[in-house]
């Protein structure tokens, strides 16, 4: 349906946008924080470098991945390929897990062995700018996660969410090193590396949430309903199941008619209520089975020992 296209086009643009943006701030960070880290030889320094290059390395594959994510529906994957993204999501989640314990055991050295920081004027300029990109980032990611819910775009936006908090924890951590607690650049690094560690809990869940079929929000089931009851003709729905992959909504059930309709106005009563459910929650597919009133009783009854 045109509803579900154009739902579908501006989707695809949005997330490109977000992930070419993401794309292109990390690599800038990547170039500045390095730098910073060789000039000062700072551990948080190199924290923040180390995240920075996991961004970078999560944000190109988002752009990898997304390409095929964002295909249309093909022979062997009559129903999208959605579920890429929570994919993706999962690869991200790994590599943050992997760089937040190296941070962890490179911070415990430094606490045990703290050097001072040299040049820090260095760092502190690098920390400034990263914190004004980074935000312009979220900013942006935040629109498109509003207007998406993309789940690859939400893992993204985890990790530059927290380098908001990363950058002005570096700002800190140099200032302290001068001489006021040596050991504060080493904490700070063991700091990161458990945050980002509960960052990669937050992706894993967000990943699984979607691979495991889950339904649909309360206010989405709450709009289905409301449509079917609107409609003359049609006496309730049951066995409502749902899930989403990606962008794409999928919604089926048995809609309970009176046992004298004609098949053309069974046929036309449910094409109606497929119409409206599209365009309030497209871009999504709709399956409709049509139910006479006197066997929703049995059925019921049947579903119910089958359960059982």
């Amino acid at each position: 349906m045109e509803q579900n296209q154009s739902q579908s086009q501006r989707y695809n643009y949005l997330v490109k946008l977000a992930a070419f943006a993401a794309t292109t701030t990390a690599l800038l960070l990547v170039v500045l924080k390095l730098y910073a880290w060789f000039v000062t030889d700072a551990s948080a320094m190199l924290a923040s470098a180390t995240d920075s290059i996991l961004d970078l390395f999560a944000s190109v594959m988002n752009v990898v991945i997304l390409r095929f994510a964002l295909a249309p529906a093909d022979e062997e994957h009559k129903f999208g390929h959605g579920k890429a993204e929570s994919l993706a999501g999962l690869v991200q989640a790994a590599f943050v897990l992997g760089s937040a314990l190296l941070l962890v055991f490179n911070g415990v050295e430094r606490v045990i062995n703290p050097q001072e920081v040299v040049r820090t004027e260095v760092g502190i300029w690098v920390s400034v700018i990263a914190i004004v990109m980074t935000l312009l980032l979220v900013v942006i990611q935040k629109y498109v996660i509003a207007k998406t819910r993309s789940v690859a775009i939400s893992a993204d936006a985890l990790h530059y969410q927290s380098d908001l908090l990363l950058n002005l924890g570096v700002l800190l951590a140099l200032f302290l090193s001068q001489g006021y607690w040596l050991q504060a650049d080493g904490v700070f690094t063991v700091a990161v590396g458990i945050f980002l560690l509960v960052g990669a809990s937050k992706i894993i869940w967000l990943s699984v949430h979607q691979l495991m079929d889950h339904e649909l929000t309360e206010q989405e089931l709450d709009v289905i309903k409301q449509i079917v009851s609107s409609h003359e003709g049609a006496l309730g729905l049951h066995e409502l199941r749902t899930r989403q992959a990606g962008q794409d909504r999928f919604i089926q059930f048995h809609l309970e008619l009176d046992d004298n309709l004609s098949l053309l106005e069974a046929h036309d009563i449910g094409e109606a209520i497929e119409i409206d459910i599209v365009k309030a929650l497209a871009p999504c597919e709709v399956f409709i089975h049509h139910d006479p009133s006197s066997v929703v009783g049995s059925e019921l009854a049947h579903n119910e020992k089958a359960v059982e």
